[in-house]
């Protein structure tokens, strides 16, 4: 199939279909418990834009590779075993010297409770001075990443971009790297109030994310971000962001209505080709661990596109892909691709034996 949407490298000229840039945290996971009450905690690894990159291996089969950095020590390592498992190269890793207490540097953790009935998810970041948000231009060789190897897509976001000052521009570099090279480049605007809340809050999340955007191919998401109010509808959302960045080739987003915790209105909308796409609606689906349903749409839309399918199948791929990652714990996708195409042509849900 030959996708007219966006123009790809081919892959034979490339070591990567999809390469990451973001910062891998430990997940703690305090399962039906609280986490004010708990007393274990299951791991799983996550972060926004590596989500992308572990469904792109595990889920679709794709070549993927993250660029982050990790402290020298064994919670260090405990991260890189999980990425390992995940099927992502860590080639790309940069390894910290560690100071014996994470003073300097550590790995961020992100405490998640999964919310049930009338209390919502709830996430609680320890990430400061964590390894990845000291990362600092020049220390990645970007030219290497996309030049000498090649990458077919490129993935960071708003949730990297927002860890420091020096974060901010090591994104900005590395998208103008991949663009001299050829990569497409996908951005997903990702906003926490958490992560703005001593940087200038909203206003300030929204200037940078003006300033990169202007740089990339996709975005995911699209509140807030043009010049001009939307009247809460997506359509007018992402008219407002196209009218004011005419470089981009798609704009994809996900629209959810939780009647609670475990119960979701969920849907998706993609414009792309001067057009705007829907996806099937899924009216109260049952949602047992919503965090990562967004990055599980933001991966089945980038491998819809690298596979060659149109707008109106990719936000399909994404859209189920996001439903179905909803359905297990932890950030990460667990479903497969046969699993993923079965859903988009049934709702039937019994035993397969």
């Amino acid at each position: 199939m030959t996708n007219s949407v966006l123009p790809l490298r081919p892959r034979d000229t490339c070591r990567w279909d999809v390469a990451a840039l973001g910062e891998v945290m430990l997940r703690l996971d305090p399962g039906e418990d609280r986490i004010r009450n708990t007393r274990q905690f299951r791991v799983w690894e996550g972060g926004g834009e590596y989500n992308l990159a572990r469904a792109a291996r595990k889920a679709f089969g794709l070549r993927a590779t993250v660029a982050t950095a990790l402290p020298r020590n064994e919670v260090g390592l405990l991260v890189e075993d999980c990425i390992l498992q995940g099927g992502v190269d860590v080639s790309h890793i940069l390894w910290r010297d560690f100071d014996g207490l994470g003073r300097s540097t550590r790995v961020g953790l992100n405490f998640t409770e999964r919310g049930f009935g009338l209390r919502p998810a709830l996430g609680v970041s320890d990430r400061s001075h964590s390894a990845a948000s000291q990362l600092e231009p020049g220390d990645i060789d970007w030219d290497r990443l996309f030049g000498e190897e090649g990458v077919r897509w490129f993935h960071t976001g708003g949730i990297f971009a927002a860890l420091s000052e020096t974060t901010s521009q090591v994104t900005l570099d590395a998208i103008a790297a991949a663009r001299r090279h050829g990569s497409i480049v996908s951005y997903d605007l990702n906003y926490r109030p958490s992560l703005w809340a001593q940087r200038g809050g909203s206003d300030a999340a929204r200037a940078l994310n003006r300033q990169i955007c202007a740089h990339v191919d996709v975005i995911f998401g699209a509140e807030g971000l043009g010049s001009r109010a939307s009247d809460g509808s997506p359509h007018d959302a992402i008219a407002a962001v196209i009218e004011d960045f005419p470089n981009l080739r798609v704009v994809a987003t996900t629209q959810r209505y939780a009647h609670t915790a475990n119960r979701n209105d969920w849907q998706a909308l993609i414009w792309a080709d001067g057009g705007y796409h829907a996806s099937s609606a899924y009216p109260g689906l049952d949602i047992f661990d919503r965090v990562g349903g967004g990055d599980a749409f933001a991966s089945g839309v980038t491998y819809a596109f690298l596979a060659g399918h149109p707008a109106a199948r990719a936000v399909e791929y994404g859209a189920v892909h996001g439903a179905l990652a909803m359905t297990t714990p932890g950030d990460a996708s667990m479903a497969n691709l046969a699993e993923i195409e079965r859903a988009l042509t049934t709702s039937d849900a019994g035993v397969i034996r």
